[in-house]
């Protein structure tokens, strides 16, 4: 799947605010704020739970890497999550 269109598919996700569960979290972190080497998906399935963690890495930037974008639309899609969050920006790895 083409990058900018995983990218799309996913801000479409996340636009729509909560909606319930099963929720999706995706932070991305790096070592500068214009770089974020690593994705962590947080997968909670229903209020209360304990979230399952996920990390994707790359050598480039992850938001940029057709395949680590790909792969979020796909885990997405068959976790079937009724809310996809964002965190702004990229978190320092320190």
């Amino acid at each position: 799947m083409n990058v900018d269109k995983a990218k799309k598919r996913i801000a479409k996700q996340v636009k729509k605010g909560f909606c319930g569960y099963p929720k999706i979290s995706l932070e991305y972190f790096g070592k500068t704020a214009g770089l974020a080497s690593e994705v962590v998906i947080f997968f909670t399935s229903e209020e209360g739970a304990e979230p399952q963690e996920q990390k994707l890495v790359s050598e480039k930037d992850t938001r940029e890497d057709e395949t680590v974008q790909s792969t979020l639309v796909k885990i997405i899609e068959r976790a079937s999550a009724s809310t996809v969050m964002e965190v702004e920006g990229v978190s320092i790895i320190t």
